[in-house]
């Protein structure tokens, strides 16, 4: 009996030590914090990777996630400056970068941090809108709006050991009782301008045109006149050298024999006789009276 009382207090004693061995050790994964909470106090912080040590039924573990997470945030309604609501639907990545001061600040839940997340950046999401006409708002989907988001959020997470990393919209729109009012009077804008271009561009047009216009007619007018200048100008030349080339009697009388030839020339069309009057100053020409 003694020997049955020994086994079994041998064996309760195995089970404690292996179960106290067991609660001494704990893994710590890269993408997690652990903290260790000795009497539900925060001792210290794990953050590298791997196995560590844990005092038995004195210190207790808390796991916290070390990587980059996704919070939807719900739509809500904001207010531009020209006082008209608009719907924002946005998410934001975060993460967490003090772990001791997320515990003691958040109660170490994800839950408490996505309702800060949500109050910091509705709020910065005011902000900016509320100063900012409605115009510019549906215009600033290009990256402005972000950036501005952020700027008014600075440093609002870091009191609770959070860092948020990027706020992006995912839908910015109207109300639908007001969304078809805004949209027509944004085309009726929109068009506007466009005729006010159309009407600016058309006016330069023509003056241009008319510009043209002038402009060829004055070259063609010095141009003909100019080659009208130039015409009476060779005439003249070709005047005076027919001029000194019959000025003696012979030579008159040779230009005008051939001026004969050329004049029966153009009257043998397809003939090989010519008939002359006798009175023909042509034929007084090739008689030689």
């Amino acid at each position: 009996m003694n020997k049955f009382k020994f086994k079994l207090i041998s064996g309760i004693v195995v089970v404690f030590l292996t179960m106290v061995l067991l609660n001494s050790f704990s893994y710590a994964a890269e993408d997690e914090y652990h903290l260790i909470l000795r009497f539900g106090k925060i001792d210290r912080v794990v953050e590298d990777a791997g196995y560590y040590f844990l005092t038995p039924f004195v210190e207790t573990v808390t796991v916290l996630p070390k990587e980059i997470m996704l919070y939807d945030i719900p739509p809500s309604d904001v207010i531009t400056s020209d006082k008209k609501t608009m719907i924002v639907d946005e998410f934001v990545l975060w993460r967490i970068t003090d772990a001791v001061k997320f515990a003691q600040t958040l109660n170490s839940s994800i839950s408490n941090a996505e309702y800060r997340i949500n109050t910091i950046v509705y709020n910065a999401t005011k902000n900016v809108i509320s100063s900012t006409l409605q115009e510019d708002v549906i215009s600033g989907r290009d990256g402005w709006l972000a950036e501005s988001i952020m700027r008014a959020i600075g440093s609002g997470a870091e009191q609770y050991g959070m860092e948020i990393i990027a706020v992006e919209t995912k839908r910015l729109d109207l109300p639908d009782d007001n969304k078809e009012a805004v949209y027509e009077r944004m085309i009726s804008e929109r068009e506007a301008i466009a005729a006010e271009y159309r009407a600016e561009g058309e006016s330069q047009a023509q003056m241009i045109i008319n510009e043209t216009d002038r402009t060829v007619q004055v070259n063609i007018s010095n141009a003909e006149a100019e080659a009208a200048a130039i015409i009476a100008e060779g005439e003249a030349e070709y005047m005076r050298i027919l001029a000194e080339a019959y000025d003696s009697p012979e030579k008159q009388q040779f230009y005008m024999f051939i001026r004969a030839l050329e004049a029966a020339e153009a009257s043998l069309t397809g003939e090989t006789t010519l008939i002359l009057d006798a009175d023909s100053p042509i034929a007084q020409i090739f008689m030689g009276y």
